[in-house]
């Protein structure tokens, strides 16, 4: 099964010198992802490193694109250098959030969801955007991979909870008596 990281290509990068004709022909290879055969998931990647090509060396939207296109590709192993690299050289703001849950999915793809938890964990407390279902789904997988399940029940339906149209309150709650001490 593919996964697409592509959770929203709508912001620029804050993080070097790119500019939006580059962040546009991104959106754009990304917008043909699913014209590509499964045996045609190298021609993608080779869209994306033409891209890459393009940046500074040390630009972090390198390794992060080109782990995008990795993973997107069912690689999740060679996907995990490249995002820590992305990471690394201070990709940062909703990209570097978005390179947290994508690394940390690729972790738990690889059986290390134990450090993808320690990565997204963090994210909880970060200021609000619209990525946090996306922190606290990919969470959840995490600790459901650890037999945390509770846990990941717990943040699953706390996520869920306001996007009901009714029952809101009564899912928040019962989010949280699944991981609160019983008295």
């Amino acid at each position: 099964m593919r996964s697409n990281p592509r959770l929203s290509r709508a912001r620029v990068c804050d993080c070097g010198p790119v500019n939006q004709d580059w962040e546009d022909r991104v959106s754009a290879a990304w917008a043909t992802f699913d014209d590509y055969a499964e045996d045609e998931e190298a021609d993608f990647r080779a869209v994306i490193d033409a891209l890459v090509a393009e940046l500074p060396d040390d630009s972090p939207l390198g390794p992060f694109e080109q782990a995008c296109a990795w993973d997107s590709t069912g690689h999740s192993e060679k996907a995990v250098p490249l995002y820590r690299e992305a990471l690394g050289r201070g990709l940062s703001s909703y990209k570097g959030r978005r390179a947290k849950i994508q690394l940390s999915s690729s972790l738990r793809n690889i059986g290390e969801a134990e450090e993808g938890v320690k990565l997204l964990t963090p994210e909880l407390d970060a200021p609000s955007d619209e990525l946090d279902d996306a922190v606290q789904a990919t969470l959840a997988l995490c600790l459901s991979s650890l037999g945390r399940d509770r846990e990941g029940l717990s943040l699953a339906l706390g996520a869920l909870a306001p996007h009901l149209p009714r029952y809101q309150r009564s899912m928040a709650n019962y989010a949280r008596a699944l991981v609160e001490p019983e008295d």
